[in-house]
């Protein structure tokens, strides 16, 4: 953890962005609320050119606390052969037109990816192209998605049925896959990144039980996590959907975590009181005041985020991407809000 410079009277003195994310995470006090906001860029992401221009614009116009990285929607099960078409959406996400898993005998068919070919090393290439072009001064997440939620991605919704119905051939697949994105999670180390945006889509009570993700989930995730625990800055873990596994977030010993505190419990108070270390990213609803409300509102969400959590361990973020109709008045109000 860097060493904070402290002004007079207990205020941390200006602090680079590097400083002040890890002053968040250590629960010591930052000279303003970091900040940090990602997107999804349809279109522009089916190129590494592309995606790496638009990450790199965005973060020049709004200069965040750390840059996390957002590829391609569905980008590993691409690489697995799935068919995917851009979507009409706000997320900025795309259709599947087909997927490689369609039924339980194709998990024993899935094979391992060389990560240097392909979607993997497209993901890569941009990557890099994105280090060079933000700098080092802040922190650049590369987007892990676990195992679990790629072989969802893969299938569709026949897992949770392998799951129950197949358990063996959907483990064998989960094998496969934890192998190969603990293999891209270490080369996008050696590309340039210094932390991983780890994001599960499934360790919600809304579809699994406990013991069902612990088997099935958790067991896979730790695989890959441990292959690069001791080689990034830290794992931001984002816990998509409702009703999330909060019982479970220790074990993966994550220094910031990300769910959709707007919309689903716990609120960022309760979960400051149930996680008693590392960093707590939220406090924006990315389907209300920051995409359909005004500059006021998004200013009204910043203060009371702020409040809930007396400005600890508290970077600002919303629960998921940033929807591509955000106006960018919007974006600039929290920008702005944070330094007030």
């Amino acid at each position: 953890m860097l060493h904070l410079q402290k002004a007079s009277g207990g205020q941390a003195s200006r602090m680079t962005h590097r400083e002040r994310i890890a002053a968040a995470i250590a629960g010591e006090p930052t000279d303003k609320i970091p900040i940090a906001l990602w997107r999804h860029f349809p279109q522009a992401d089916q190129s590494a050119q592309g995606l790496a221009e638009a990450v790199i614009a965005f973060q020049k116009r709004f200069d965040f606390d750390l840059v996390k990285v957002t590829p391609a929607s569905g980008y590993p099960a691409e690489a697995w052969g799935a068919k995917l078409q851009p979507k009409d959406n706000e997320e900025g996400t795309r259709d599947y037109l087909s997927r490689p898993i369609r039924t339980f005998a194709d998990w024993h068919a899935l094979h391992s990816l060389d990560v240097r070919q392909g979607i993997l090393d497209r993901e890569l290439r941009a990557f890099k192209l994105i280090r060079t072009g933000v700098g080092p001064k802040v922190h650049v997440l590369q987007t892990i998605f676990s195992p679990l939620t790629i072989a969802k991605q893969l299938s569709g919704d026949l897992w949770l049925n392998d799951l129950r119905e197949h358990p063996d051939a959907l483990k064998g697949g989960l094998k496969i896959i934890a192998e190969t994105i603990a293999r891209f999670a270490q080369t996008s180390l050696e590309s340039g990144a210094d932390a991983l945006f780890f994001a599960t889509q499934l360790a919600s009570h809304d579809l699994l039980s406990t013991d069902e993700y612990r088997a099935f989930g958790l067991e896979y995730d730790r695989q890959v996590l441990d292959a690069i625990r001791s080689r990034a800055a830290f794992i931001l873990l984002h816990l998509h959907g409702t009703k999330p596994m909060f019982e479970l977030v220790d074990e993966y010993r994550a220094q910031i975590v990300n769910w959709h505190d707007r919309r689903t419990p716990p609120s960022l108070e309760q979960a400051k009181e149930l996680l008693k270390t590392g960093a707590l990213l939220g406090g924006l609803d990315e389907w209300g005041a920051l995409s359909h409300g005004s500059p006021a509102d998004v200013r009204a969400q910043v203060q009371e985020a702020i409040a809930r959590t007396g400005g600890q361990r508290l970077i600002l973020g919303a629960g998921c991407v940033t929807l591509i109709t955000t106006p960018e008045e919007n974006i600039r109000a929290a920008r702005e809000a944070v330094r007030a």
